[in-house]
C-alpha cells in the first residue's frame, strides 16, 4: 500500500491538522509516559488475516515520545492507526521513552517498569542522546546491543516481530548552527552504522530514517516549531515506513 505524506492523510488516520504544529522541547524535564489511552476504533474490511488485538510497545527517546507533540501524531501512534486501515486490531501504544534518554536512562527504565510481555510488535529507537552527550560510540555499541536483546525479549523472543529505526539527523535543523551541520551529521552517521551493523548481525528489521529527516534542511514543515524536533507530518514518513513491515510481520 502506498501512503501519501499529506495533510489529507493525516484526516484520514484522525490527527488533528494543529498536531503537525505543535513542538518539543530537547532540554524540558523528563517524562515518562508509559502508556497512551487512545480509543481503539472498529477496524475497517482490509485483509489482515488475525484479527486478534495487538499489542505495541515502543522503546526510545524524544523521537518516539514525541514530548509536546500530540499523542496521536507520535510515529507509534500513527503506525499504529495505519495498521488499523489494513484491518488490524491494534491497542493502543505503551511508551517506555522520554526527551533526554540515552541508552543507560532507557535500560535503567525498562528495568523498572511495570510491563506485560510478551508484546507483538516492539520499536528501538535510541541513541541521539548518547551522541549528545559525546558519549563513546564503542560502548554505545554494547548498550545498544543490549537493548536490542531485550527487545527481543519483550517481544515474546520473537526476533521478526522487533524494528529498529535509524537515529535522525537533527543537524538539518535550525537547532544547530551552520558551522557544527557537517560535524553532527558525521556523528549521526557514526553511531547509525553501530546500530545498523548490530541489526544486520541479529537479522532484526532497520529502517533508514535518517535521509528522511534530512530533507529538513529544504523543508521547514518537516520540522516543529522548536526548531530542533520532526512535525507529525515527519512522523508520518517514519510509520508509513514501519506499517509495511510490522503488517508483513503479523500475518
Amino acid at each position: 500500500m502506498n501512503y501519501k505524506i499529506s495533510i489529507k492523510t493525516l484526516f484520514l488516520i484522525g490527527i488533528p491538522i494543529f498536531t503537525v504544529m505543535v513542538s518539543c522541547i530537547k532540554d524540558s524535564p523528563v517524562q515518562v509516559v508509559p502508556f497512551v489511552s487512545t480509543p481503539v476504533q472498529t477496524p475497517p474490511a482490509g485483509n489482515a488475516t488475525d484479527t486478534t488485538t495487538k499489542t505495541y510497545l515502543a522503546l526510545g527517546d524524544s523521537y518516539t515520545i514525541g514530548q509536546s507533540v500530540h499523542p496521536q501524531a507520535r510515529f507509534p501512534a500513527q503506525t499504529a492507526a495505519l495498521l488499523r486501515k489494513e484491518g488490524f486490531v491494534i491497542a493502543a501504544p505503551v511508551y517506555i521513552a522520554a526527551t533526554g534518554w540515552t541508552t543507560l536512562n532507557l535500560a535503567g527504565a525498562i528495568t523498572t517498569a511495570s510491563l506485560k510481555p510478551p508484546y507483538d510488535l516492539v520499536s528501538l529507537l535510541i541513541g541521539v542522546n548518547d551522541q549528545y552527550q559525546s558519549r563513546d560510540t564503542a560502548n554505545y555499541r554494547s548498550r545498544f546491543t543490549s537493548l536490542l536483546n531485550k527487545s527481543i525479549e519483550l517481544s515474546g523472543n520473537r526476533p521478526a516481530r522487533v524494528f529498529v529505526l535509524s537515529i535522525p539527523d537533527y543537524s538539518a535543523t535550525p537547532f544547530v548552527a551552520e558551522a557544527y551541520k557537517k560535524q553532527v551529521s558525521k556523528e549521526i552517521d557514526w553511531f547509525n552504522t553501530i546500530n545498523r551493523d548490530v541489526c544486520l548481525q541479529r537479522n532484526i528489521s532497520y529502517s533508514d530514517i535518517t535521509p528522511s529527516t534530512r530533507q529538513a534542511l529544504t523543508d521547514p514543515s518537516l520540522v516543529a516549531t522548536d526548531g530542533l524536533h520532526p512535525s507529525g507530518l515527519e512522523y508520518l514518513k517514519w510509520a508509513a515506513l514501519l506499517a509495511p513491515k510490522m503488517k508483513a510481520a503479523l500475518q
